[in-house]
């Protein structure tokens, strides 16, 4: 389904987080200045700013007006990448862990065909389907994230159905499905494959968008598993892991939009180690 699930304050709150400043994220766009100084590019996004009648202020970019998205594109090299090239993509790191290709589906033209056998695994350390779901993803200026779910076409914005789905966490998620017998088992690994998928943004906008579609996939993938919706502490951890490993941060300084270098570097999070680090340290030093 396209449209964004709506969800309790309390889980809002955790998708505005800024895990680096402790504070919220921050439009880092000046797209919305129009509407005030609460819209301006270094002003926090405030709950009140995106909810209510304010619910519908921050949209897809299949929606936005085509000068918008011009713009955007000139600005920020803000591009739509369309599905069928992420799931192309995405089924060669595929390929590459597991030894063979076309593994979760079959590519055609412009779209795909979704192979519905159980994906097979090796029984073997490093190989066997914990080890596929505890691999770490990291889909770089992630926009609204359609490497790693993809709800809906970034170009159309039509929906996908949750089976054929092509996602980093989509296949993660299918997984955990094939090969879970309960609904606590299965949370536990839904939650790890959560950990194990990283992205970054620049823009506000988008990074939020990306949070709630990774939010709104965890309900879709539990209701399209077991015909429940999550309850409000279940979507509250899942939101807790989405706010600590989608951040914002500048692609080419490592700090939080507008931040200044050693003062203000983005922080990421290791769930299996449970450590906290400066996402500047995993670079190779010159």
């Amino acid at each position: 389904m396209h449209r964004m699930t709506e969800f309790d304050k309390s889980v809002l709150r955790i998708l505005l987080k800024d895990r680096t400043t402790r504070q919220n994220i921050i439009w880092a766009t000046g797209d919305y200045e129009e509407y005030g100084d609460a819209y301006r590019a270094k002003s926090p996004i405030m709950m009140e700013l995106v909810t209510g009648t304010n619910a519908s202020m921050v949209q897809p970019r299949s929606t936005k007006a085509k000068s918008s998205r011009t713009s955007r594109t000139k600005m920020k090299a803000e591009v739509s990448t369309p599905s069928w090239i992420c799931n192309r993509q995405n089924n060669l790191v595929d390929a590459a862990w597991f030894g063979r290709e076309d593994v979760f589906n079959s590519p055609q033209n412009n779209g795909w065909a979704t192979n519905e056998e159980p994906i097979k695994f090796e029984d073997k350390k490093g190989r066997r389907w914990t080890d596929y779901v505890d691999a770490r993803r990291l889909e770089i200026t992630c926009g609204e994230a359609p490497y790693l779910t993809s709800r809906y076409d970034m170009q159309t914005g039509g929906p996908i159905k949750v089976k054929d789905r092509i996602g980093f966490l989509d296949r993660k998620l299918r997984v955990v499905s094939e090969n879970t017998s309960d609904e606590e088992e299965w949370v536990k690994w839904a939650y790890r494959s959560y950990e194990s998928i990283y992205g970054f943004e620049f823009q506000g906008d988008s990074l939020f968008l990306a949070r709630k579609n990774l939010l709104c996939t965890f309900v879709e993938n539990m209701w399209y598993r077991f015909e429940r919706e999550p309850a409000q502490e279940e979507l509250r951890r899942a939101a807790r892991i989405i706010s600590w490993n989608i951040w914002q941060m500048d692609g080419l300084t490592f700090t939080v939009p507008f931040g200044e270098t050693g003062k203000e570097d983005c922080k990421i999070h290791d769930w299996r180690s449970k450590a906290t680090f400066l996402y500047r340290s995993l670079l190779k030093k010159e």
